[in-house]
């Protein structure tokens, strides 16, 4: 089922950050903006040292705006940062290890592609959400799975386990998740590239949010 809060923003880093001071400033204006839920750091090709160093420019915006920081892939770098959780793919690490390294506090997601089973298997062993996607063809991934909207639709009806939405999904095209009960959709070219600019697209999609709310 949705979050008592409805669906929320999940937002993505771009994976190429060439001036994080200019992000940080973007990243300040787009979560004043509306309700956001979390930020993803998802860097790529980049040295542990590159990832620290966005990190601690990052985390703090976060933070100062009630704002998640969730670290990509490395729970053995979000532990030593002091990151608010993970989120790690199949190919990653296992969510048991996962969980190991972060402690029981930490957030944990998995993604889970279009797999239920998957989904359930994380979700008893203790996951804080899972992520399935994508849902439509995805600028950011390459090796995307394509999703139908019905896993999230069956996933929000049999579970209480928190599902994020993910792959293409923009202000345009994502009433029909929202409605399928997807507890938050995960955006990252749809805010970064937003013709209006990002402050502008956390404005629309919680104007879309609370219409459906």
């Amino acid at each position: 089922m949705p979050t008592e809060h409805g669906c929320r923003l999940y937002l993505i880093t771009p994976e190429n950050i060439p001036d994080v001071e200019a992000f940080a400033r973007t990243l300040d204006e787009a979560l004043a903006a509306g309700d956001v839920a979390c930020l993803q750091l998802r860097l790529k090709g980049v040295d542990d040292a590159t990832i620290s160093a966005a990190v601690n420019k990052l985390m703090p915006v976060c933070h100062k705006r009630d704002v998640a920081f969730i670290l990509n892939d490395r729970p053995d770098l979000a532990a030593q940062l002091g990151c608010d959780g993970v989120h790690v793919g199949p190919e990653d690490m296992p969510y048991d290890e996962a969980r190991e390294i972060m402690g029981r506090d930490a957030t944990v997601g998995v993604t889970c592609k279009d797999s239920r089973h998957v989904a359930m298997e994380v979700g008893e062993a203790g996951a804080d959400y899972v992520a399935f996607g994508a849902f439509f063809p995805s600028s950011t991934k390459d090796d995307t799975t394509p999703v139908d909207i019905e896993v999230v639709e069956v996933w929000s009806e049999t579970t209480n386990v928190p599902c994020v939405a993910i792959g293409g999904i923009t202000v345009e095209n994502c009433e029909p998740i929202v409605k399928a009960g997807a507890d938050f959709i995960a955006v990252c070219g749809g805010i970064w590239n937003y013709a209006g600019g990002p402050a502008a697209a956390v404005r629309d999609f919680n104007a879309i949010f609370s219409k459906l709310r």
